[in-house]
């Protein structure tokens, strides 16, 4: 039997909103070929294994139900590497505003 996970750990749910082809007409072809897929992290509301149907409560209050895909999830998002060129704008403002009348 899968451990089962405490309700109030914060966790990550997937679901499939719309299948392919139940998308909206104006949507391109490419996208019409592929579901549209939710993930949404919360509070779980009641223990459940991954994989289980569970509802969360998310941040701001909103009930979302779907399956199970993770537990305290982390994140991933970068915002890539460095722009060489905005790396003295920081400094060169500051002097800017220090050096103002």
């Amino acid at each position: 039997m899968p451990d089962l996970v405490r309700a109030g750990t914060w966790v990550e749910l997937h679901r499939v909103v719309l299948p392919p082809g139940e998308r909206a007409p104006q949507v391109p072809a490419e996208t019409q070929r592929v579901p549209l897929e939710l993930l949404a992290r919360g509070w779980l509301d009641a223990p459940a294994a991954l994989g289980d149907e569970a509802t969360v409560t998310t941040a701001a209050g909103r009930h979302v139900h779907g399956t199970l895909v993770a537990v305290e999830p982390g994140y991933e998002h970068t915002f890539g590497p460095p722009v060489p060129a905005l790396l003295a704008v920081g400094r060169e403002l500051r002097a800017l505003l220090e050096g103002a009348p």
